[in-house]
């Protein structure tokens, strides 16, 4: 895929400098980083989840153990997002033989 823009009167971007953006991504990468991308956001909300709901319990003494297993749940999620990443990292760099072309984005 490629992407080419320039600046012209046009374009809502016209008083930045730069100039031309080339963008080269095969279809498999893309598909990759689209399935990377999901199953950070997918890990996100099971942290939201558990986090919020373990909170929750430690209203009620008889939710205490509840709360705390939800806790460590959460807190090992938190320890698979850069898990994803790194694998991510590692099959991009395979894909595209050296390093990925990598953007802002932090899945």
């Amino acid at each position: 895929m490629s992407q080419d823009t320039s600046n012209d009167t046009e374009d809502p971007d016209a008083g930045h400098e730069g100039g031309t953006i080339t963008l080269t991504l095969g279809n498999q990468e893309l598909v990759l980083r689209q399935r990377y991308e999901l199953l950070s956001i997918v890990n996100d909300i099971g942290i939201f989840i558990f986090f919020t709901v373990g909170s929750v319990a430690f209203y009620w003494h008889e939710l205490f153990n509840l709360g705390v297993t939800l806790f460590v749940i959460g807190s090992a999620m938190l320890g698979i997002r850069p898990t994803i990443r790194l694998f991510r990292r590692i099959q991009l760099r395979s894909l595209t033989r050296g390093t990925p072309n990598e953007v802002a984005r932090d899945f």
